[in-house]
């Protein structure tokens, strides 16, 4: 069963737009849960997204895409 990776909803205020600025994390990659999969920028801030599961990670979004709170950028199967 794949688990989602999102954005979460909670790393900042606002309704504002992210950018994917890194994948830390390649994709095929075995990842485990809570390991730093990529880097996202909200105005000028830069947050961490964690992989919520262990698996083989699949990119979705590629670095340098728009995102929003909840998207989903990638899968854990």
């Amino acid at each position: 069963m794949a688990t989602d990776v999102t954005v979460p909803t909670d790393l900042w205020e606002g309704d504002l737009e992210a950018v994917i600025t890194n994948w830390l994390a390649s994709d095929g990659q075995a990842v485990k849960q809570g390991a730093l999969l990529a880097e996202i920028m909200v105005e000028k801030s830069q947050f961490e997204v964690t992989a919520p599961a262990d698996g083989t990670l699949t990119i979705t979004q590629a670095a340098d895409a728009i995102v929003r709170k909840g998207d989903t950028i990638g899968r854990i199967g």
